[in-house]
């Protein structure tokens, strides 16, 4: 009984049509911003190297480069505040975790394009 009620809550909150992206995928995340009584748009573009959880708890990971620095942000994926994901370029990956890439700098890290439909 106690799921069921868990479960019933976490129906309201879901996103009708979440966005479709996978592990590798360069992305574009679209987040709310409220500065005062102003509200605005930012946009943090990266790789996606990690997805964990399940249902209102699912939250990915994009991972960019700033200066020379390594810059990782945690997004949860069912939030009000993003907007939306745009998917800029596709990647070939064969892992569910692209950790390895926190260690790799230069043209090492960019990953190979995945072609077709």
């Amino acid at each position: 009984m106690n799921h069921d009620l868990i479960r019933l809550v976490e129906q309201s909150s879901l996103k009708a049509s979440p966005p479709e992206f996978e592990i590798g995928d360069t992305v574009d995340v679209h987040t709310r911003i409220l500065e005062g009584d102003k509200e605005r748009i930012q946009i943090f573009s990266g790789v996606v190297i990690a997805r964990s959880g399940a249902g209102t708890r699912e939250m990915f990971v994009v991972r960019r480069i700033v200066a020379g620095e390594g810059v990782e942000r945690k997004f949860p994926l069912h939030s009000p505040r993003i907007e939306k994901v745009e998917v800029k370029r596709k990647g070939v990956v064969r892992r569910a975790k692209l950790y390895f890439l926190r260690d790799r700098i230069g043209k090492a890290v960019r990953l190979k394009e995945r072609r077709g439909k």
